[in-house]
Parts: structure tokens; sequence; C-alpha cells
């Protein structure tokens, strides 16, 4: 089974960070850093997003088994989990399967919940995109603009479009992830009683909906040891939004000498 790509950094207890749905390890570079001066710091690449490797294959327990070989193959457990949305849920996933692997969760404006998604328009404009006819990246970013009027949402899908010898080619899988999408914004299938025991903290933003009150009823009733965190002036991308803050509140609970197994 192929390996994920990964970079490290730092010293001290391990901590993996597990990235977004469309993202990749690079969008976490600066906080990898900064938790760098604290810990042993593993900045993920998730299938089928940045150098890792391509699957059909998606869903959540098998992408929690990626990262659990990982974990297993670098002698690392047990250690810290950050993961953002999709990561999130990678992470919660692997919790529950493998518990002896993880000492503790950070989960970024998610929920162990299922979503509604409104990706499909955004993923057929990526995959219609003449990558054989652009000149540049302004080039794509044009064309994307056609379809997808946000332009921060094209800076950052365009940063897994990259250029080689022979032209441009996009890092994500985006035919994997559409023909997997409603298994990645839903969730998991347990029964009704399952419990993470694992001390989890939750941070979301204030101004996403990713965590709304359903959604915290729901960590409540299945987290025995989960702190909810709200970051103000921050929407989903709240680590990009809200940096200093979101690295604080994380610092805080990972830091405070609470006992670890």
């Amino acid at each position: 089974m192929p390996e994920l790509s990964y970079s490290s950094s730092g010293s001290g207890q391990p901590l993996f960070i597990l990235h977004g749905l469309f993202g990749s390890g690079r969008n976490w570079q600066s906080q990898a850093r900064r938790l760098g001066q604290s810990f042993e710091v593993f900045n993920v690449d998730l299938r089928n997003h940045g150098q890792s490797f391509h699957a059909d294959e998606m869903n959540y327990p098998v992408m929690a088994r990626d990262v659990a070989r990982l974990i297993r193959r670098l002698d690392v457990g047990p250690c810290h989990l950050l993961g953002h949305s999709m990561g999130g849920k990678v992470a919660m996933t692997l919790a529950l399967a493998e518990p002896e692997l993880v000492a503790d969760l950070v989960i970024a404006d998610i929920a162990p919940i299922g979503y509604a998604h409104d990706h499909d328009e955004l993923v057929d404009a990526v995959l219609e995109l003449p990558l054989d006819s652009l000149a540049s990246r302004d080039d794509a970013d044009r064309a994307l603009g056609n379809r997808i009027g946000d332009a921060s949402l094209r800076a950052f899908l365009l940063q897994n479009l990259v250029r080689e010898d022979d032209g441009w080619r996009w890092r994500v899988n985006w035919r994997a992830i559409q023909r997997n999408m409603n298994k990645l914004t839903g969730f998991i299938e347990l029964p009704g009683d399952w419990r993470i025991g694992l001390p989890t903290l939750f941070i979301r933003g204030a101004n996403s909906d990713y965590v709304d009150t359903e959604a915290i009823e729901q960590i409540r009733q299945h987290f025995d040891d989960a702190e909810i965190a709200t970051l103000e002036d921050a929407g989903h991308w709240l680590h990009a939004e809200q940096p200093q803050a979101f690295l604080e509140r994380v610092l805080e609970f990972l830091l405070p000498g609470r006992p670890r197994r």
C-alpha cells in the first residue's frame, strides 16, 4: 500500500496535522512552523491530495487507516491529532477505530455529522479547465472566474495546479473526490451509542455554520471529554483567518500538562 506524503519539523510530543477537502499540508505550513516550537509536527497530505498517492477508494475508514499506518511506521503513537474539516473527520474516525494511537484531538470547524454540499459545480468547473491550452496560472484563474466568482476560493483551488515539463497538472484527484463526495461530506455509519473518551477540543468559527446548535448536541452526546471554543471574526478557514487566536487556543489545550495515556 502506498504511504502518505508528509513533512516534519520541530521536536517534542508528536502532533499530526490533517488538512481539509481540496487542501494539502502546504496550507498549514505557517501553523506547523509555530507548533514545531513545542511539538514534533507531521504535516500530512491525505490521499488524493497534495503529493500523496491517488486512489479510487476514498472514505473515512480508509483515510483513517492511511494515517494509522503512517503513525505506526514512524513509531510515534500515541500522538496529538489536529484535523480541519475533512481532516477532522479523519481524526475522529481514527480515534474511534484505534484509540491507542491517539493522545487527544483538536477538531477545527467540523462535527461528526453529515452535511449538505454544493461542490458539484465547483468540481465540474475545475475538470472542464483546458489544461493543455493554459499559458499561465493567470489564464487558469481567468477561466475559472467565469464559473467561480470568489477570488479567494479560486486562489485556494489553484494552489493544487502545478507546472511540470510536459504541462500543467492537478495534484488533487478531482474525479475520485467527485465520485466519493457524498461519503466525504457525510460521516461513517455508527451505532447510536458510540463514544470517544479522549480529550477533544472543538474549535469553531463564529461566522461559520458548520458547528451549529444541532452539531454541538451531537458532540456532547458522543464525546465524554469535549471542550468547544468559538473564534470571533472567523469562518470555516479559521486557522487562516485568525491564525494567532487559533494557535493560542490549540496550545492552551495541548500544553497544560493534562494527564496523557
